[in-house]
Parts: C-alpha cells; structure tokens; sequence
C-alpha cells in the first residue's frame, strides 16, 4: 500500500516540474518568437502535412531520417485554427520540453536524491543560456532535447511494469525523432545490470523499442537522400569551436562576448573553466557510484560526440574556428548544434556537482577519518560552487532576449489578411512568410 501514495507524488512532482519549465521555456520565447514560424515548421513539414494527411505524414523521412515529435506537434498546429498555428507548435513545443525536465526529475532520483539538486539538473534544458535563441519553441530543433532525455530513459532502473511502459513510450518517441540518440545505446547496460530476473526483465521493453525505433532509423538514413553535404573539420575546428560555443554557450547567450574576451586576453579565459569543469568531473568519478560515473561520462562525452558529429556531418555546421582569427567572431551568433551541446555539458556539470554534494558519498568513502571529512567538506563546497554559477548563468540570461525569430515576421497577422481572396477564391492559396522562408497556405484551411 505504501508504493500508491509514493507513487502518486512522485507524478504530481514530475507534473508540477513540467508545468513551471513549460512556462520558463515560453516565456523566456519573448511574444515576437512566439508568433513567428521557424524553418521547417512553415517548410517541409507543412507542405507535407498538408500533402500527405496525419497518418501518412509521420513516418514520412526528411534530410535523411524520421521526425515523429517534429509531425505531432505539426498535427497539433493543423487541429487548432491556422491563423494560430505559430504559438500553437510554440506552445507545443515548450510543453515537450517541460515533460522532458519532469521526466530527467523522476529517473534521476537515484543518483540526486536532493531534490533542490535534482530540480536544477531538470531544469538545465530550458535554463540553459544559447537554448531560446534557435532551438527553443520550434518542432524543427525539437530534436536536439531528445538528446537530454534518451540518456535518462536507457538507463532507468524502474521498479514497476507501469512506469516500464511509460519509459519505453517516451525512448521510442525520442528515437524515432533523433537518430543521435543511438549514441547511448549501450547505457542500456545499466538498466540491466540488476539482481533479480524480475527486475532485469523490466528494462525488455525500453530495449526492444529503442532497437526497433533506432533500426527505423538507420533503415532510413542509408535509403533516404540527404541533401546536406558531409564536413571535413580539423581537430583546431572542433575544439576551438567547442570552446567557443557549447561552453561559451553554458554561460552566456552572448557567445560573441567570449570571443572577444578571448581575443583580448587569450585562451585562458575559456581554459580555466574548463580545467574546473574536468577536475569537477573527475573527482565525481573518483568518489561516486558506479552508476553516476557511467551517467557522468555519458552526459560528458555525449556533449563533445554530438558537437563533432555535427561537424562531421553538416558542412555547415563548420564555422572555420580553427582557420579563421578570434576576432572575427565578436558578434558571432549562437549555433544549434552548441546549444544541444551545451545543454549536455551542463548537465553533466550539475550531476558532478550533486554527487560531490551528496554526504552519502564521502561517508561511504571514508566514514571515520579526518582526512574524509575534510575532503567532504571541500567537495561539497565546490560542488555548491559550482551549482550557484549555473544557477548564476541562468538567472541572468532568463529573460527574452534575441532568436532567429525575434524579427518575425508574425504568422497570424498574414493570414488574416489573405481571408478576403480566399473568399474570392477558395481554391487558391495564400503565401505567407515565415522565418527565413515562406509557404503557400491552403485557403481551405484559412477559411476553416
């Protein structure tokens, strides 16, 4: 009888998570983003929602792969009236970010069982400074936040058939969305690694689904044509453009800033918080459970692995970092593929920093010696160190500032003007301009 109550709070806990980082997310959009359609949501995946019909239009591939959430939340600006659509896939989108920091809330109660700490680490993916800029609030990027979650849903160690299924529904959902999610297949391991038969069984379904959904995925991206051309970046490109990006971006949507910080002062402005960050990290694999290594390590190294795949396979991911001089990217914008690293950077930070500050750490280490109480203290007070500069970066860059879309053009104000030449003409269509290209809107759906 004790598990309904701890059950029923724990989902009242992940709703009231979701619901606050579903605000933050929008209101950190500013009006202007919200109401603008970005990229493919106005491009491809229009068209083919209205060339193909719900059904037919969700497994449909694009650039190579699947893009399940991207369709859905397309569905979803189709239910509601067109005019509306651009905060509708807005709001849509904030939404499954929220449940993404609710459901990073819930599976990683056993590695952060403080919850002020584990309230943090979920709320990384709508905190982080870079996000709002491109990947926030639109089903294009939507796919870059399925990175944060798979690593949490592969290796969950869930107690009831119940919350089994949940996990499962969600890691196929992120897998059919995102073929980087493959890169943590192999946590698979830790969700299996239990001591009883009953208890290895319920990670089968999150395996089997994750396995098919990825082979989907593969089947697709070696039978789909993609039009992106593959990169060639130089070690110097993907270092320097990690330093200057996902790290830069961790701290400041001003990426630029740090550029020209670097330039004034050299490299040292960005070594030294990366020579922080690894002893951080790594005095969280010296004292930690082996499963907050391997979660530490995999959100790590998930953060440079999806930094250089997009390197490796966009070559316009490539910005010449190694190439080109510092001083020319003072003003430099934020890139997608460093926000999606960025976001795994900090995570990886604040699951260091949560394991430092647990005392069950050092007590298990050393229980009785001075010397572990000193190192204790010194851990948890750099963990806490730590754990305020996120919140620091956060605090400062939370409010709306500039995006892709920050310009507009507004959605809704072009389709109501096209309403009378429909009327006119029913058959025809109205051409409405998005950011940064445009699409032809059905009059049937105007006049709807």
């Amino acid at each position: 009888m004790e598990r309904v109550p701890r059950t029923l709070s724990t989902a009242i806990a992940a709703l009231v998570v979701a619901v606050c980082a579903a605000g933050v997310a929008w209101y950190r959009l500013g009006p202007l983003t919200r109401a603008t359609v970005w990229a493919e949501d106005g491009g491809p995946f229009f068209r083919d929602r209205v060339a193909y019909g719900a059904g037919e239009s969700l497994f449909h591939p694009y650039a190579g792969y699947l893009h399940l959430l991207p369709r859905l939340v397309v569905d979803v600006g189709f239910a509601r009236p067109i005019e509306q659509y651009a905060v509708t896939v807005a709001a849509t989108c904030c939404v499954v970010v929220g449940i993404v920091a609710g459901s990073v809330f819930v599976l990683a109660r056993d590695l952060v069982p403080a919850w002020p700490l584990r309230l943090v680490l979920a709320a990384v993916p709508v905190l982080v400074p870079v996000v709002p800029y491109e990947i926030s609030g639109n089903a294009a990027n939507l796919h870059w936040f399925m990175l944060v979650l798979v690593p949490w849903l592969v290796s969950a160690r869930v107690r009831t058939w119940w919350s089994s299924a949940v996990v499962a529904l969600l890691a196929a959902a992120a897998v059919l969305t995102e073929p980087q999610t493959l890169l943590f297949l192999p946590l698979l391991a830790v969700a299996w690694w239990r001591p009883t038969t009953a208890e290895r069984l319920r990670a089968l379904p999150v395996t089997i689904v994750v396995v098919a959904a990825g082979t989907l995925q593969v089947v697709t991206a070696l039978t789909t044509y993609r039009p992106s051309h593959p990169g060639d970046p130089t070690v110097r490109d993907v270092v320097r453009g990690y330093l200057l990006q996902p790290v830069a971006g961790a701290w400041t949507r001003g990426v630029g800033s740090v550029a020209d910080a670097v330039g004034r002062h050299g490299w040292v402005v960005l070594a030294v918080p990366v020579a922080v960050v690894a002893v951080l990290v790594v005095a969280a694999l010296v004292v930690g459970t082996w499963r907050a290594r391997i979660q530490v390590v995999a959100l790590a190294g998930g953060s440079v692995a999806v930094w250089t795949a997009g390197l490796v396979a966009n070559v316009t991911a490539n910005g010449g970092w190694g190439e080109r001089a510092v001083a020319e990217f003072v003003g430099a914008e934020p890139s997608r593929y460093g926000a999606a690293s960025a976001v795994l950077l900090t995570s990886a930070v604040v699951l260091a920093a949560a394991v430092l500050a647990d005392a069950r750490t050092w007590s298990l280490r050393r229980p009785a010696s001075r010397r572990g109480v000193v190192a204790g203290l010194a851990g948890g007070t750099a963990a806490w160190v730590a754990i305020a500069v996120v919140v620091a970066a956060a605090v400062t860059n939370v409010a709306p500032g500039v995006t892709q879309r920050s310009d507009g053009p507004a959605w809704a104000p072009q389709v109501q003007a096209g309403v009378t030449a429909c009327r006119a003409d029913p058959s025809g269509s109205v051409e409405v301009r998005t950011a940064p290209w445009s699409t032809a809107v059905p009059c049937a759906l105007v006049l709807r």
